[in-house]
């Protein structure tokens, strides 16, 4: 049996090409919105692991190498926003979690 989606939020209520911050199961995740893309919401812990703080919502994204990346606010290493893979320590891994909209709503699963 398919698990239900969980609506995290509105697409009205993220920032294009940036991230926000929201709680979804007692976990903060960061969420970046890129309305042109063709998976257009990311979803990844705002854990950074190297920085140890809830920071990666307020990254700066970008294309590093043809991938689509924020970099850390603390320490500035680029996390990959599709596998969570740090691009500067590859002991260091985001969670990625399942995201995607419909009807103007993120869902989450």
């Amino acid at each position: 049996m398919e698990k239900a989606k969980q609506v995290v939020c509105q697409t009205q209520d993220l920032i294009p090409n940036s991230g926000v911050c929201a709680l979804v199961n007692g976990k903060q995740v960061a969420l970046f919105y890129f309305p042109e893309d063709d998976q257009p919401v990311r979803a990844v812990s705002n854990w950074d692991p190297i920085g140890q703080a809830n920071v990666l919502s307020r990254g700066i994204v970008g294309d590093l190498k043809g991938r689509l990346v924020v970099a850390s606010p603390l320490y500035k290493q680029h996390f990959d926003l599709k596998t969570g893979e740090c691009l500067e320590d590859d002991q260091a891994k985001l969670e990625v979690f399942p995201v995607s909209i419909e009807e103007n709503l993120v869902l989450w699963g």
